[in-house]
């Protein structure tokens, strides 16, 4: 093919391009900046020019420029900032180049030889198919090539079709839904290429997913010959399969209704190995899946056996690598619809028992190692069975106690009761995972779970005493306060005599369970416990311990933490233990400077506050000044970048002593502000990305949410620490009152703009409930200026006109409220008034149209919209208390009760009496 661009271009760019690969850092740094300045100045023929080495050039060097030429033709143009209508490169391109770019790709597509360049080729039209189409800009040459190529002897060639048809969905959306069926088809029956087959399962998904509702319906055949590429794979393939029809569970579970018994005949025998499920079902001819019981473990299963034990790993993790795969497959069909799975008779229980038999398959010989990890280390342990243990949760939370339990507690019991350990572990873990999503029935059955429990407190493998402190913590947090309340005798006579337990592991994870414990406990069911829990950590604590033992630094960050959430839960009843504990504590913030001391120094002020505040100022003030001291002291050392906790942990600490100080804590509050309120006033730190790709290469700490058609990197520490900076200053300034004043007005400044910090909720929600409170401040210490409340009461009300999240509405109006409280209802002028009924009429409008929506799709999850109504009408109750504030008689409060009229929990009563009727 003729060159497109001059040839002292390309000469140019090959020499670029080659530097751009080159290791030396400073040479690629120099490249990178020549490719910006060229596409600065003339990016037609430099994009051009990628294009035609894609055709031209050597083999490394067309995968390269075809991968650097995707990522540059929809960056954002240089000279832009980000925000202001993101012009790409593309965008400046003129016609003529575009239809030379496109004319160079089709024919990259059509003559590549090789089939890993041709699926760069692919990857970069399909972004440029794409773009193109949502800018106006149809591409009928791709359309036609792409249809010939389906048609072509060679399989690579076939398979990229398909590929595009993947990528790009809208290839096909305007045609006849009979021909792009029987196009489908043919490619997923391709008798001589299973990558064919594969990528039109892939597209066929692609375009069920992108269907309308019309299309869809007369699409429904398609399913057929998609669930028919499964049953003759070899296990190489079937993964792959399985996980690109996964996303359609999701999209649109109610295509697989008819095919759910045929589904699960061939499922079963993926998911559990050691059950023979018969012949390999296929959709056309399904058959029924037997339900034989069984003993547990089920026999033929050898748990014990090593990847070492095998001549054929590669086989055994292929068949691995499947199970995973179709129990994600079933999982992510069941959280879609969970209805779906409860009627399908076997399916619940078939996940369930998967679930738990992958739990139980453990490596034997790992104890030694397990007892020396750091626990902070578990979740990176590859020879864990998290995929089971997760998957047992994600059913458990989709169905329900009274779908999932049964089948579990089939074999969960005798699990408890085998001889192998891994099997008592996995039985401990399975009750743990399941807690949250049938915690509603397992209260009824509670007791009998506790028994099956605590006498796992005693086994005499250590992995197990582990789990059933697990269990316990878990049971304790989703079954909180009834679990405490019923049966904290037979609990605690379990876990006290495990924080003595000889493995540092085991001692330390019972502390954590009792974290959980006194979340939801009450003082006075704490107290009796309270000497022989305090007796135990302070000897997990103190290095100087029995036998001469170094006490691991884990543990003692555990007993620490511990003895902080003992001492808040027992309140002032823990000053008889101060004594023992402060200087402990100051003592390991004199001396933990290092940095592998940084999270205990941390844990030992996070504890010493809340200790603070459990006892009072009269018990803490003889110790406040030497605590306020060496905090001091540490704020002003040199900063150590890699102490990334000491921040948020100052930051609380000083709430902390703020809140048991009282009043006594304003000296030291020009220590404190300068720092605070430099993090209240921290800036998002954002990166924009222009692609996928580049968000893969995120840095660690860093998130991503989508903005404004944008997807926008947010760096989470630095919002982290604003929110905490603000939460705190709701501690100071409710603390303080008018003696908070010399720092009314910054505070007031750094508030008003936070409601609209939509990077983070919480900061958002402090800084409403920051100002009614910086009102009182002002009011008591007539400081208050008019033009202060105007100023606040302008910025509540156009957030309230903004806002688009029913919860922090609440949020507005109470805030709107509580200010009204503090200054007098004259304080909101005429004019701020008319604003604020213009801003509540356009709110009460759009939860109208949203309830008059959801009205319409009775398809949607009944529970969820439940949820999010209730979390709307607590929005229109406090909206509600406002209007009444102003008049009683308000006319909006009319429309309030319309709207809640509306809701799903009205509409859903009137189907009932309808069908009583």
């Amino acid at each position: 093919m003729e060159a497109v661009v001059p040839h002292e271009i390309t000469t140019e760019l090959t020499q670029i391009l080659a530097n751009l690969v080159l290791g030396d850092n400073k040479i690629r740094s120099n490249a990178e900046q020549a490719v910006n300045d060229r596409l600065a100045q003339t990016p037609d023929l430099y994009l051009l020019a990628l294009a035609q080495f894609s055709i031209a050039a050597d083999t490394e060097m067309r995968s390269f420029s075809l991968v650097l030429l995707r990522r540059l033709l929809f960056r954002t143009a240089p000279g832009q900032q980000p925000g202001e209508g993101r012009l790409t490169l593309y965008d400046q391109l003129p016609a003529h180049a575009l239809t030379t770019l496109e004319r160079l790709l089709l024919h990259s597509l059509s003559h590549e030889p090789l089939d890993a360049v041709r699926r760069k080729t692919v990857d970069t039209v399909c972004d440029l198919a794409n773009n193109s189409m949502s800018r106006g800009r149809p591409w009928h040459a791709l359309q036609a090539q792409t249809f010939t190529m389906t048609q072509t002897g060679e399989a690579g060639f076939r398979e990229c079709a398909y590929r595009l048809f993947s990528g790009c969905p809208n290839l096909v959306m305007d045609l006849q839904t009979d021909a792009v069926l029987t196009v489908f088809r043919k490619g997923l029956q391709d008798s001589q290429s299973v990558e064919v087959r594969l990528a039109a399962l892939r597209a066929s998904v692609s375009y069920l997913t992108a269907c309308d509702q019309h299309q869809l319906s007369h699409s429904l055949s398609l399913l057929y010959p998609m669930l028919d590429t499964l049953p003759s794979l070899p296990n190489i393939h079937l993964k792959s399969f399985l996980s690109s029809l996964t996303p359609l569970c999701s999209s649109h579970p109610n295509l697989f209704v008819p095919h759910m018994n045929a589904l699960l005949s061939f499922l079963r025998g993926l998911i559990m190995p050691s059950v023979d499920s018969g012949p390999t079902p296929t959709v056309a001819k399904p058959f029924p899946g037997t339900s034989s019981s069984f003993t547990f473990p089920p026999g033929g299963l050898d748990i014990s056996r090593t990847p070492d034990d095998s001549d054929e790993v590669t086989e055994d993790e292929e068949k691995e690598s499947v199970r995973k795969a179709a129990l994600e497959f079933m999982v992510s069909l069941t959280e879609a619809k969970p209805t779906l799975a409860k009627r399908s008779e076997g399916w619940t229980a078939a996940m369930v028992r998967a679930s738990l038999e992958g739990m139980g398959e453990l490596p034997e010989d790992t104890l030694d190692s397990w007892l020396e990890t750091d626990p902070s280390e578990d979740a990176q342990d590859e020879n864990y069975p998290h995929v089971y243990e997760q998957s047992l949760d994600r059913v458990a939370c989709a169905l329900g106690g009274k779908a999932v339990l049964p089948p579990a507690f089939q074999y969960i019991p005798s699990m408890l009761a085998n001889y192998d350990w891994r099997l008592r572990h996995a039985g401990l873990m399975a009750i743990a995972a399941i807690a949250e999503g049938t915690s509603k029935v397992m209260q009824m059955e509670l007791g009998k779970v506790v028994d099956l429990v605590t006498p796992m407190f005693k086994d005499a493998h250590p992995r197990v005493r582990y789990a059933a402190c697990q269990c316990v913590g878990q049971l304790c947090t989703d079954l909180e306060e009834i679990i405490q309340d019923r049966y904290h005798e037979q609990l605690f006579a379990a876990l006290i005599p495990t924080l003595e337990a000889p493995e540092s592991r085991v001692h330390s994870h019972a502390a954590a369970a009792l974290i959980n414990f006194c979340e939801g406990v009450e003082r006075d069911t704490l107290v009796p416990y309270l000497d022989p829990i305090v007796e135990r950590l302070l000897k997990m604590l103190n290095p100087g311990a029995e036998d001469g033992k170094v006490v691991k630094g884990y543990v003692q960050e555990q007993a620490i933490t511990t003895l902080a959430m003992v001492a808040d839960a027992s309140e002032a009843t823990f000053a008889k233990h101060y004594s023992s504990i402060m200087p402990l504590l100051l003592n390991v913030l004199r001396n933990a400077n290092s940095s592998d001391h940084y999270k205990l120094r941390a844990k030992a002020m996070e504890c010493a506050g809340l200790i603070a505040i459990a006892v009072g100022r009269n018990v803490f003030r003889p110790d406040a000044n030497t605590l306020i001291e060496l905090l001091i002291k540490i704020q002003n050392s040199p900063v150590d970048p890699s102490d990334t906790m000491l921040p948020n942990f100052l930051i609380a600490t000083w709430a902390k002593i703020c809140q048991a100080l009282g009043t006594e804590f304003e000296p030291f509050l020009p220590v404190v502000m300068p720092p605070l309120l430099n993090a209240a006033s921290a800036k998002a730190d954002v990166s924009i990305y222009d692609d996928e790709d580049e968000v893969g290469e995120m840095r660690e700490g860093w998130e991503t949410i989508s903005m404004d058609g944008q997807i926008v990197g947010i760096r989470t520490s630095t919002i982290d620490e604003k929110c905490q900076a603000f939460d705190t200053l709701v501690v100071y300034c409710a603390t303080l009152g008018g003696r908070f004043a010399p720092y009314l007005t910054q505070s007031l400044e750094l508030s008003l703009p936070a409601l609209k910090f939509y990077f983070h909720d919480g900061v958002r929600e402090a800084a409403s409930r920051l100002i009614p409170l910086l009102f009182t401040c002002g009011k008591q210490s007539g400081t208050l200026t008019s033009q202060m409340v105007t100023a606040s009461f302008l910025q509540l009300i156009h957030s309230i006109r903004a806002e688009t999240d029913p919860s922090f509405l609440s949020s507005l109006y109470r805030a709107l409220a509580d200010g009204l409280r503090v200054v007098g209802i004259p304080a909101l002028t005429p004019d701020l008034q008319a604003a604020l009924i213009e801003a509540t009429k356009h709110q009460l409008q759009t939860l109208a149209d949203k309830r008059k929506r959801r009205a319409e799709s009775p398809e949607d999850d009944r529970e969820e919209l439940a949820l999010l109504e209730e979390v709307e009408e607590f929005a229109l109750e406090d909206m509600e208390k406002l209007l009444k504030m102003l008049d009683g008689q308000h006319p909006l409060l009319v429309a309030v009760s319309s709207v809640r009229d509306l809701g799903f929990n009205q509409w859903d009563s009137e189907e009932e009496r309808d069908s009583d009727g």
